[in-house]
């Protein structure tokens, strides 16, 4: 028998959602101080809120979440299912690298980096090695490079920075600057590209010690996320996944294929140094969730294997439903706990559910290929 749980629950990763960015404590309590009409603006045009969750992570970065305002919600929309869009993302960024810009003006001189990286739900092991090639020279900063950090605050100026890469979109010619622009400002310290790396796969570009920081944490992309090598996670190992069939039980919207039942079986245990509190009990659970036994049910059903033989299907937090921690939660992988009432009841008919599935699966790096 399936349990249903919510969404809400679903998107919980030891306390890291998707929808969260670590913002350099420094940058945030500029933006919550002198900022907040940005903020205000933010909200506005994105219809998301941004506020601090965690304070001092990783070396002076705080959590962030990025969520939507009750009333952006159109009609029959509901909770956002999946994680926020990369444009959003990229929207909070510019806003952040605009904070960053006008600190820099106001401090003057050179000062020590801050860094900006996007949420990651599970820690990498440092023992793979570092996927990047030596670093190049270091160029020193040019008179021009230095000249900009001299300049008086101008916050009117800064704000019209962050206007301009609001309406890139709309015009030409501020999309030009602002691209070339962005090629020169590496997104994860803020400040102007030293070293410069440039992934492969995607075409983003960044310092080299950055995003070799970047990579220890997570390997992937801190702009678009796209996975560089395999994501492990930090699912309890004990657990098991049976699949059983069942071809006289029809899924609304699949008729005429038989459902797939995926029976995931955790037993209690105690939490694994990669957990929120290593050596704490956790208790067991059994989860159960339905596909459509099609020919596009199966390849998910391929892809899910994969993803729980990385450990990414659960994880260890906090329960949105239920507030108990220490339990074994959904990891960012949707799953229809039910066959029937459609996406408000986790169930069908619910048409772009294996696309939106498969979307989630190939941002952890899982897909056909």
């Amino acid at each position: 028998m399936g349990s249903q749980v919510s969404s809400d629950e679903m998107s919980v990763r030891a306390g890291q959602g998707s929808d969260e960015v670590l913002v350099s404590q420094a940058v945030w309590d500029y933006l919550a101080a002198a900022g907040r009409p940005w903020l205000i603006d933010f909200q506005r045009k994105q219809g998301m809120s941004a506020g601090i969750i965690r304070r001092g992570e990783r070396g002076g970065c705080c959590a962030v979440r990025l969520q939507p305002v009750e009333g952006f919600r159109t009609a029959g929309a509901g909770v956002m299912d999946g994680p926020i869009s990369s444009e959003t993302r990229k929207a909070f960024i510019d806003l952040c690298r605009c904070a960053r810009k006008e600190m820099s003006k106001q401090e003057g001189g050179n000062k020590r980096k801050r860094v900006l990286l996007p949420c990651v739900g599970v820690l990498e092991p440092n023992g793979e090695g570092s996927l990047l090639p030596p670093p190049p020279p270091q160029p020193r900063r040019s008179q021009r490079q230095q000249q900009r950090f001299r300049k008086p605050a101008d916050e009117e100026a800064c704000a019209m920075l962050h206007e301009e890469a609001q309406r890139k979109d709309m015009d030409p010619s501020l999309a030009s600057h602002s691209e070339a622009e962005d090629n020169n400002t590496c997104s994860i310290c803020m400040g102007d590209i030293v070293a410069k790396t440039t992934l492969e796969r995607c075409g983003h570009s960044f310092c080299h010690s950055c995003l070799d920081q970047a990579f220890k944490v997570k390997k992937a992309c801190p702009v678009c996320r796209l996975v560089y090598g395999q994501l492990i996670g930090n699912q309890p190992a004990n657990g098991t996944m049976i699949v059983e069939r069942d071809p006289d039980l029809e899924i609304p919207g699949h008729e005429g294929y038989g459902c797939i039942c995926i029976i995931y079986s955790f037993p209690p245990g105690l939490q694994a140094p990669e957990h929120p509190n290593p050596g704490v009990r956790y208790p067991g659970t059994d989860r159960v969730a339905y596909l459509p036994d099609s020919p596009e049910g199966n390849r998910v059903l391929g892809l899910l294997r994969r993803a729980f033989e990385q450990r990414l299907i659960f994880t260890i937090g906090t329960s949105m439903t239920t507030g108990m921690q220490n339990v074994i939660t959904w990891n960012d992988i949707h799953h229809k706990t039910s066959i029937w009432g459609g996406p408000r009841c986790f169930g069908y008919p619910d048409p772009t559910y294996l696309v939106r599935v498969t979307e989630e699966l190939r941002e952890k790096g899982i897909t056909a290929d």
